[in-house]
């Protein structure tokens, strides 16, 4: 018997084709009006008998044939070895309009080499958003540099702490030198400004309140009444013996008497005031407040009463005139001591010069009640006196400690 081997080889034509370089996606970058040129190269395995053998490049745009005028294709083929077929085909594009960008694929044999044509990412936009943000910046830093105290102001007056509660009864102590041009405008200046109008409560002292020895205890007693100090650092203040000899000891014992004081100078006096005074400020500045007073200072809305209403303590706002002291009011609190005139402290004479008659008054003042009616006593002859004291009720007397008679607060200490 006869045996029939049948031997079926690959047909070159039906092999896949190899993409030069490398037949990944490229992407490409032009601009609308240019001109993007699009280059295709294929290794094809290739059987010269074989006559049905597919050597074309054919183009597609996002999967549909070209047929536009504006496209053009030089095909070329070439065979660097036997069995081999080297095809390219440069398609040229001419942008003239938005649609022309796309996904642009060269095909052969049912394989394609994809090229992305797209136009470059535009900048307008985030140039105009950079340009938008520094305008911006510009305006809100515009903005600050005006109104930063207005701003600082109002977080003050609507966010910050009341300093109640704290036993003080002055929010400033204002030391200065009783001098005719330092009188007035503590007198009339400074002290209207904050009382009037800010309901500031103020306890003006024309002593010395930079030291140049030990504090004394009445200056120690008027600091710890009060919240914040103001010392008008005038021509005429730094010309005292003390402070010509020793500002700096001066200034350290400012410095233990209150944590951050403020210093107010005055424009035309500080440019004469001596080199190491000015360099002790300097050193010092963190730990103080320093204001000046210019020209232009006296309208209410100017930088110096701003910077001076930001040192101070925070406003306390009434709704009426007969709210009260906050130190009683809004804490709840009744000591006497925080009492500005209260009718129980009034020191008033012995109403029992001879003695303790076994009476006490109450502390805190009652609501007065009409005493009851009592139906009238029989009348008798008066008896006669006794010539010597009667000594038999002693043991039913009150012994305890007299309340009437004393006094924490006077008037001169308000």
């Amino acid at each position: 018997p006869r045996t029939l081997l049948c031997l079926h080889t690959e047909s070159q034509c039906s092999k896949a084709p190899v993409f030069k370089p490398n037949g990944d996606p490229t992407a490409l970058s032009s601009n609308v009006g240019s001109t993007a040129m699009l280059n295709c190269t294929a290794l094809l395995p290739w059987e010269p008998r074989e006559e049905q053998c597919d050597t074309t490049l054919q183009w597609t745009r996002d999967g549909q044939p070209l047929a536009n005028h504006t496209l053009h294709t030089q095909n070329t083929s070439t065979s660097p070895a036997a069995g081999q077929l080297m095809v390219n085909s440069l398609l040229m594009i001419t942008l003239s309009q938005p649609d022309d960008f796309g996904l642009y694929s060269c095909t052969v044999r049912n394989v394609s080499s994809d090229f992305y044509l797209q136009s470059p990412p535009s900048h307008t936009a985030a140039v105009i958003a950079a340009i938008v943000l520094l305008v911006l910046l510009g305006v809100a830093a515009l903005v600050y540099s005006r109104c930063h105290l207005n701003i600082k102001l109002w977080y003050r007056n609507s966010y910050g702490d009341y300093e109640l509660n704290d036993g003080k009864l002055y929010d400033a102590y204002i030391s200065y030198v009783n001098n005719d041009h330092d009188r007035k405008f503590v007198n009339f200046i400074l002290k209207p400004h904050l009382e009037k109008k800010n309901a500031y409560k103020l306890h003006l002292n024309d002593n010395d309140i930079l030291p140049g020895t030990e504090p004394s205890a009445e200056l120690l007693m008027n600091m710890s009444r009060s919240r914040r100090m103001i010392v008008l650092l005038s021509y005429a203040y730094l010309e005292q013996d003390w402070c010509s000899n020793n500002f700096r000891q001066g200034l350290l014992h400012l410095l233990e008497l209150c944590q951050r004081p403020i210093i107010i100078m005055l424009e035309g006096q500080s440019k004469r005031m001596r080199p190491e005074i000015k360099r002790h400020l300097n050193e010092h500045q963190h730990c103080l407040t320093i204001l000046t007073w210019k020209h232009n200072s006296v309208t209410p809305s100017s930088v110096f009463w701003k910077e001076l209403a930001l040192a101070m303590p925070r406003q306390v706002i009434y709704r009426s005139e007969t709210a009260g002291d906050p130190q009683t009011v809004l804490q709840d609190d009744k000591a006497p001591i925080l009492t500005l005139n209260p009718d129980y402290l009034d020191c008033h004479s012995d109403t029992d010069p001879a003695g303790d008659l076994g009476l006490r008054l109450p502390v805190y003042k009652a609501r007065a009640c009409r005493a009851p009616v009592l139906p009238p006593a029989p009348i008798t002859a008066a008896e006669p006196k006794p010539s010597e004291i009667d000594v038999s009720d002693l043991g039913s007397r009150n012994y305890g400690a007299r309340s009437d008679f004393y006094c924490l607060v006077t008037e001169a200490d308000m």
